[in-house]
């Protein structure tokens, strides 16, 4: 067992923007289950978004944030974001590609009014932010890699999260107790076949949070990324929209543009009208591809695409990439402020994993790195400000005394492919309900101890427990907004369900008191 003034689980922007601020005075843990370069964060292509070109306004950006989340957003949270992401580009603006002239370039993304996507190494933004910080690590901060975090101790007489058990490399049981446990583990994108996310991205954060009781809100919401690179019957990475900000367009076999009179904005409409066009001509037996024919200097811009094409054997030169779109990004997560703090007192989560409503029903593009950016320096801020807290103590056994039955559990790529199927681009009420019954008929919501389960089983069983919220959430919503589209509800429904969330609270949580004895010894 293990003390610590913060505990962070995970290690991408937001993640590491929180250690790097924290003040030396506290001692920090940083807990990631792959290594500490896996993570969503050093895979993002595109950039940052923010108000800082000559005939851009903070209030441009809020608007096209509220316009492509579909009105489902908090104006407060978005407001406050937003007029703060010119400071933070400024704090790191180092990292970012110049012209000539020494100016940062700017570049144009889908439902942006404005050039305002900042970008490093062309198209390697998030692996240049995440070394950038990764560099200012400090001595106060200790990086554990291989650890899978899998339940959160709180402590039953005030609802205090103050540790979380974890399985190392080995396999052996620790506890790691801490005054702030942060959760910044990611979305939740290899729920799906196709996809952009990093092989550990499952959800894990979102399940240790609902199992403890926290709120879950907003899971319905996911966005498909339009062009992820599909070849030979699989995705192999993702196409940054820039590359459409820049002018490739979207073609049919027969090189017909496929977004003329679907939307005004064409190729840079919102992701969910690009990737649910694009759903339709693949429904119907249809390839489509991005036309690259007018992007001038293709391979000095994106050089990352660029090398991910020719090792899949895309020769550039015929001047199209053939494209499907893939779970990307969740609006949702585990319902915090602006802080980070969740419904649990001592329980905080940031980045992906979090919903403060900055994305509403769909994410603008480039906003996602710099929410991560925003709320790890926030937390971080309030944890330097506040008084340190005493964690009591509590005797948490780390081996279980009896193993569990044999439980019935699908492959994930049962539970991948199912969720594709009955819960993806395109929903309506009978699949969703259909994806309910498979989804219940596993019992893990009866699960009450999980010590005795290996890495792979737990997986499964975060996976199975945030299918179960989004396919809950996506049948409860009747109408289409943002990454939510029910074919047998096709339209949004503003009096019913524009502010409205769904959230999801574990109100009985089952503790396992032969795990988790609760002597304390105050």
């Amino acid at each position: 067992m293990t003390k610590s003034d913060v505990v962070i689980i995970g290690s991408g922007i937001a993640a590491l923007q929180l250690a790097v601020h924290l003040s030396e005075n506290n001692n920090v843990r940083v807990l990631t289950k792959s290594k500490l370069r896996t993570a969503n964060s050093y895979l993002a292509q595109g950039g940052i978004a923010a108000a800082i070109g000559p005939a851009d306004h903070p209030e441009k950006h809020v608007e096209d944030t509220l316009e492509a989340g579909a009105f489902h957003n908090d104006p407060e949270a978005v407001r406050e974001i937003i007029y703060e992401a010119p400071n933070l580009i400024q704090e790191i603006s180092k990292v970012f590609d110049r012209d000539s002239d020494g100016k940062l370039q700017l570049g144009m993304e889908g439902a942006h009014s404005e050039h305002r996507i900042v970008h490093a190494g062309g198209d390697a933004t998030g692996k240049n932010v995440v070394e950038y910080l990764i560099s200012k690590l400090k001595a106060h901060i200790t990086v554990e890699e291989d650890t899978f975090a899998y339940e959160l101790v709180i402590n039953p007489v005030n609802n205090h999260c103050i540790g979380v058990k974890v399985k190392d490399s080995k396999g052996n049981l620790k506890v790691h107790f801490a005054s702030h446990i942060i959760l910044a583990t990611g979305g939740c994108g290899q729920l799906y076949r196709y996809t952009s996310n990093a092989q550990t991205v499952n959800g894990d954060g979102i399940a240790l949070a609902y199992r403890a009781g926290a709120d879950i809100i907003d899971m319905e919401f996911i966005q498909f990324h339009p062009t992820l690179l599909y070849v030979n019957g699989e995705t192999k990475g993702l196409i940054s929209e820039a590359v459409r900000g820049e002018g490739a367009n979207l073609i049919s076999e027969e090189g017909t543009p496929i977004m003329e009179g679907v939307h005004p904005l064409g190729d840079l409409a919102p992701r969910h009208i690009v990737s649910q066009t694009i759903y339709d001509y693949l429904k119907n037996g249809h390839k489509v591809f991005l036309d690259i024919t007018n992007v001038r200097d293709f391979e000095a811009r994106f050089p990352t695409i660029t090398e991910l094409c020719e090792n899949n054997g895309i020769h550039l030169t015929e001047g199209k990439i053939p494209v499907v779109p893939g779970s990307h990004f969740l609006m949702g997560g585990i319902k915090t402020d602006l802080i980070g703090r969740t419904s649990i007192q001592g329980l905080y989560a940031i980045g992906e994993s979090a919903c403060t409503g900055l994305h509403g029903a769909n994410r603008l593009a480039s906003n996602s790195l710099l929410e991560g950016l925003f709320h790890g320096k926030k937390l971080a801020d309030w944890i330097n400000k506040g008084p340190t807290e005493i964690i009591p103590a509590i005797s948490v056994t780390t081996k279980s005394r009896h193993t569990h039955k044999k439980l019935k559990l699908p492959s994930i790529q049962q539970i991948k492919n199912s969720m594709m199927d009955q819960v993806g681009i395109v929903r309506n009420e009978l699949a969703l309900t259909n994806q309910k019954k498979w989804l219940e008929q596993f019992k893990i919501d009866e699960l009450q101890t999980i010590d005795s389960f290996s890495k792979q089983e737990l997986t499964k069983i975060f996976m199975l427990i945030t299918a179960k919220l989004i396919t809950e959430s996506a049948l409860k919503r009747t109408e289409s907004r943002g990454g939510h589209f029910r074919s047998d509800y096709p339209v949004e429904d503003n009096q019913n369900w524009l502010q409205k969330s769904i959230i999801h609270t574990k109100k009985e949580v089952e503790r396992n008191h032969e795990q988790i004895k609760t002597a304390l010894t105050t």
